[in-house]
Formats: C-alpha cells, sequence, structure tokens
C-alpha cells in the first residue's frame, strides 16, 4: 500500500475542491445579507404605510369637538402630532365597519395651552412624548428579531456547509485530482496484485478506447471495488487513474445527501456532467453503501425517501451516458452484501473486484514500501514480522512500521529494531504495556502458571503452532498476560482436528491453575468464551458433529468484510438446541480432558517454564525450546 508520509507545504496533493459551475446568484456569499436587507427596506415600507392606512386624518376642529362629545378615548400628544383612537362604537350602530376602519385618527395641533385641561375635563386618558418614536418600535419589532434569526441563519451555514458555503449550496462536493498533478501509480501500491491484473484491462481500455471498439465492444461503465477496510480500494482507484493519465473525480457516497430534498440528486447530475467535459476521466465514489443501499427498507427520519431518490439519478447516469465517452465509474464498498440488485447488473457495475487480504508475501512487500524510507536496523527481519501478522491489512501494515518508529524514538534508538517492532504488533494486538499495574506474589505466580499451562499444551499437540513468546505484563484493558503462536505458513482452512487442538491449547491456563492451585480464577474468561464460539461453530456452521451429522443449524447474516455477524436466526427446534447444547460441551469437555493429560505428564516442566517466566516475565520461543529439550 501507498506509503504514508508527513509532507511539507510545497509537497502537498494537487487537489482542489470542485467547483461546478458559475454559483447562481443565490450561492453566492453575501446573498443572504442583502436578501435582509432587501426584506428590511420592503418591512419598512409596508411597516408605514400600514400604520398609515389604519389611521383617519381629521381636522383639528374635528378634533375638538369630538373630544367635547366623548367620541376621543386615547390620545398620544407630540410637538407635530396627535394620535389616537375613538371609542368603541355601540353595538346598536348602523355603519359597523366604516367605524372598526376609522377607529384610528391623526391631526396635526395647533398651539393650545389648556389642551391637557380639556383632555382631562373630556375623561380622555392620554400621554405626552417628545417625538414620534416609530422608527424605536420598528427596530425592536422587525430590525433586531429578524437580524438575530439572520445570524443564527449564517451560523448554520458555516456548520453545516463545506467552507462557509451554506446548506443552501447543492453543488457536488467532488473532489478533482487533474491529469497533470502528482500521480499515484501501481508502484505505489504493494501486495493486490490480482486486483491490479484485473484493473489494468481498465486502464488499457482508458489510453487506447479504439482498441476494443473497432472488435464491437465497449469498456465497462462500472468497476465495483470490493473489501475489507484498509485494504486499500482508494488508492488502487487513484492508480489506475495515474495509470491511465487522466483526471481522478473523488467523493464518498455519505456527500451526497444534504438536509433537503432532492440535492443528492443535483449533485450526482452535476459530477457526471463535469465528467463528460474533462472525457476521458475517473469517477471513484468511496463508500458506495451510504447511498446504494437496497431500496424497500423501512425509511428512517425521511432520510430513506432522499437516498433513494440519489440511488435512482445515479442508475439512470450510469445507463444514459455513452460507453465510448471514456467515462468510467469506479466504487469501493465493504458491505456489497446490503447493495442494491440494479447497482450490480451487467451495464452498470459490469466488473466486481475483489481487494483481499494481502497473504505473507504480500505482506512483506507491504512492509517494504512502507519502510522504504526508514532507518532500519541489521536486525530487522521484515519476512518475521510479516509472519506474525497474519489477517493484518495495509493500513495495519501501515501502522505497525509508524508505530515501530514511534517506539524507536521513545527509546533513543539510533535506528528500528527488530525489538521495536515487536513492541509494535504486540502494542496493536493486545494493547499498550501496563507497567504501573503492579500484580501482587500471589498473582503474578498464578498467571505464569496459566500462561505455561497454554504454551505447554500448544508445543504438545499434534497441530499446534510453535510458540513465539510468552508474557506476563499487563497489558490492554484486561490482558494480564498472553502465549503468541507464530504459523510456520499461511492457512486458509481448518482440520477437525486443529480446531479440536486450538481448544484444548484455550483449556491448558484453567487446568494449569487447577492442577497447582486446586483452585480456579477469573483469568480464564476469555479463554472459556472463544473456546465455546469454536466449538458451537464445530457443530452448527461446520458440521463435525458425529451426532447431529454434516448439517447446519442457524441462519444468520454474514457481513463478510467487516468481521461480524447479524442476528442468528433459529430454524431448528428445541429438542435440536438441547442436542447441539450436549455436542458442544462434549467438545470442550474433550478439549479439556486433553490438557489434563499433557499437563499431568509434564508437571515438573510446567513448574521449571512457570518460574523461570515468573522471574523474567517474557520468555522467546528460542527459550521455551531450550526448556523443553532439556
Amino acid at each position: 500500500m501507498k506509503k504514508t508520509d508527513f509532507k511539507l507545504k510545497d509537497d502537498e496533493p494537487d487537489i482542489e475542491i470542485n467547483k461546478p459551475s458559475d454559483p447562481k446568484a443565490w450561492q453566492k456569499p453575501g446573498f443572504t445579507l442583502w436578501l435582509y436587507i432587501l426584506f428590511m427596506i420592503a418591512s419598512l415600507y409596508l411597516w408605514q404605510g400600514f400604520q398609515d392606512a389604519k389611521k383617519q386624518e381629521i381636522p383639528y376642529s374635528e378634533f375638538l369637538q369630538k373630544m367635547q362629545q366623548g367620541e376621543i378615548e386615547e390620545a398620544t400628544v407630540t410637538d407635530k402630532l396627535i394620535t389616537g383612537k375613538f371609542r368603541t362604537p355601540d353595538s346598536n350602530r348602523v355603519d359597523e365597519t366604516k367605524v372598526q376602519e376609522d377607529h384610528y385618527f391623526f391631526t396635526i395641533p395647533l398651539l393650545n395651552n389648556e389642551l391637557a385641561h380639556e383632555l382631562e375635563q373630556n375623561g380622555v386618558k392620554y400621554t405626552v412624548r417628545n417625538g414620534d418614536n416609530w422608527l424605536a418600535t420598528f427596530l425592536f419589532s422587525w430590525v433586531i428579531p429578524f437580524g438575530l434569526l439572520f445570524l443564527l441563519w449564517n451560523w448554520m451555514a458555516k456548520r453545516m456547509g463545506p467552507g462557509a458555503k451554506g446548506f443552501l449550496n447543492i453543488g457536488n462536493r467532488v473532489k478533482i485530482h487533474p491529469e497533470g498533478g502528482k500521480k499515484t501509480t501501481f508502484n505505489d501500491v504493494a501486495g493486490a496484485e490480482d486486483a491490479k491484473q484485473e484493473l489494468s484491462e481498465v486502464i488499457q481500455f482508458l489510453k487506447d478506447p479504439a482498441r476494443i471498439q473497432h472488435l464491437g465492444g465497449h469498456m465497462p461503465k462500472g468497476v465495483l471495488l470490493v473489501g475489507q477496510p484498509g485494504t486499500g480500494k482508494t488508492l488502487l482507484a487513484r492508480a489506475v487513474a495515474g495509470e491511465a493519465g487522466v483526471p481522478f473525480f473523488n467523493i464518498s457516497g455519505s456527500e451526497f445527501i444534504e438536509m433537503f430534498v432532492g440535492v443528492g440528486a443535483a449533485r450526482v447530475r452535476d459530477m457526471f456532467d463535469q465528467a463528460r467535459q474533462k472525457a476521458p476521466c475517473i469517477i471513484f465514489i468511496d463508500e458506495l453503501d451510504a447511498i446504494g443501499g437496497a431500496r424497500g427498507v423501512a425509511p428512517v427520519m425521511g432520510g430513506h425517501d432522499e437516498r433513494e431518490q440519489t440511488l435512482n439519478q445515479l442508475l439512470t447516469e450510469m445507463d444514459g451516458f455513452d460507453p465510448s465517452s471514456g467515462v468510467v465509474v469506479m466504487a469501493a464498498t465493504n458491505r456489497p452484501e446490503i447493495l442494491d440488485k440494479a447497482l450490480l447488473r451487467a451495464g452498470r457495475f459490469d466488473r466486481q473486484i475483489i481487494v483481499d487480504k494481502p497473504d505473507l508475501e504480500a505482506r512483506i512487500a507491504i512492509l517494504s514500501l512502507h519502510t522504504k524510507e526508514m532507518k532500519l536496523a541489521d536486525d530487522v527481519d521484515l519476512r518475521i514480522v510479516a509472519q506474525r501478522t497474519p489477517g493484518f491489512v495495509g493500513a495495519d501494515l501501515a501502522n505497525i512500521a509508524n508505530e515501530a518508529a514511534i517506539i524507536a524514538v521513545r527509546n533513543n534508538h539510533n535506528a528500528i529494531t527488530m525489538a521495536d517492532f515487536e513492541a509494535a504488533i504486540d502494542r496493536i494486538i493486545a494493547g499498550p504495556e501496563k507497567k504501573h499495574r503492579a500484580l501482587g506474589s500471589a498473582e503474578k505466580q498464578r498467571v505464569a502458571f496459566h500462561e505455561s499451562g497454554h504454551t505447554l499444551v500448544a508445543i504438545t499437540v499434534p497441530t499446534g503452532q510453535p510458540v513465539h513468546k510468552v508474557s506476563i505484563i499487563p497489558r490492554g484493558v484486561a490482558a494480564l498476560g498472553y502465549t503468541l503462536q507464530l504459523p510456520i505458513q499461511e492457512k486458509f482452512l481448518s482440520t477437525e482436528q486443529e480446531l479440536k487442538d486450538q481448544i484444548a491449547i484455550l483449556m491448558g491456563g484453567r487446568v494449569a491453575e487447577e492442577i497447582v492451585f486446586n483452585d480456579i480464577s477469573s483469568g480464564a474468561s476469555n479463554d472459556l468464551e472463544r473456546a465455546s464460539e469454536i466449538a458451537r461453530e464445530m457443530v452448527t456452521r461446520l458440521g463435525m458433529s458425529k451426532k447431529l451429522g454434516p448439517l447446519t443449524y442457524g441462519k444468520r447474516q454474514q457481513l463478510m468484510y467487516l468481521g461480524t455477524q447479524g442476528p442468528e436466526e433459529k430454524n431448528y427446534s428445541e429438542e435440536t438446541a438441547r442436542q447441539i447444547d450436549s455436542e458442544v460441551k462434549s467438545l470442550i469437555d474433550e478439549g479439556y480432558q486433553c490438557a489434563v493429560q499433557i499437563l499431568t505428564e509434564k508437571r515438573m516442566l510446567l513448574d521449571k517454564l512457570a518460574a523461570l517466566l515468573e522471574n523474567k516475565e517474557v520468555l522467546s520461543g528460542e527459550e521455551v525450546d531450550a526448556i523443553v529439550k532439556e
């Protein structure tokens, strides 16, 4: 996989955030500010007109007359204007509508020093102000409340939109890696040889589309990369673009969806429009399962309809563009089992490529690539590091190399040693050392016998793998010790005897405690859990029960590329369930008795190994072999 370095400013990849087209007027910065200003001006105009429209202007003489007749209820007196309202008319008045319209009045006053006295005499409730305060009323009623809403709008836009573009921006978020930018090639990808072989054909078609067109065929429209997280799917897609020398459009599936309905479909259309303009090119959609999940499931919080619209638009676009246009859609997922079937049919994602975990040789190549610019000591053997990391993907191996460099710096080493790599692997597998978690002498002795029991059973059973290291240094959350076996070669199958031996090895710790201390502890809880899982898999999934025969029991959804399983669907009777439990217990008992027999026969060797382990805390595989051979 590609080596990750710390980059200086001038070594940063040439990636520009895509600006799909000239922004619409309502998408430009400052649009909401101008909208707010225009809204306030219009509101001021309408508010002032409304205030004037609901008041009837009357002459000052009529005002005095109506005041003396008792028809005025309230009045507000300023130096330039008198405003107020008439008394509410009686219910038997005929022209009720007109009176309601003329309920308020205003008049321009003349100099009258007795006005206040006359208002009091006629029972008019009045107030006196220095001037008309309509501006303050408008400010507090309109400007400030809507100003606060405007600030809230902009805050939400900055939180939800990229680069303060706001959530009104419906342009796509695709990143463009230009044709002339820094290229990623297959030389930057170690391992994954099968995937590179299949992708090389796509490269040839991008470079020379006529090579297949003259035979009447067409290049694949879509390529789906399937594999576990960290296997290098995105890196492979970029390497294809680099090898072909074409622009590379990169976007995550989750970036299509926003809070507004229709945004995802608009972004899909915009992305394909750009791709056609820059053809030949590659569109890469990472985490395709974010928008490509099977349709028809129950909606969750309204997001279901938006995701389906986005998926429908993607299907339409993939059907709509000409295969000879030179646009190839690549996508990556680690959940192929949930993808909509329409995505996987021929004519859309024509080619599905599995990016599997690297084997031993591939891990060596990946480690070599990641340590190419590291300063390694002479004792570093990358083959042993690769042997110790079965099942690790490229991202895990990159993490080990980087962790080894950090440990070397911490220990003031001039170069990264094999011990640094060993410590890095132990840290990633079992967690960091708990140097300040001191075990009491009794607990330390018990843990030493526990791990020695695992070790002796492992080196005695017929199919046991060589022991590489035994440790009683606490690590991680709960591990007080561990026994590490190093496989001789890569294995893809497990025989019935190998699984039974694994159960016996897991039982070795509990058996050692019982033999030596005539008592047991909670230290074997994880061993018992793992042994029970193996035994149950043998009975229910692998057909390794003579009593129940070669059948599988229970239906469970396998998330094969995430390493997890869905809930089990029970498809057998209660009687069968009891037989399954009986067979599982029988396998556990068989493994337990095997461990008892081995450790009883090798009791003296168990005491000797436990004493040395208690003293040294860590034993290598060579030290264990030396003790056994004495």
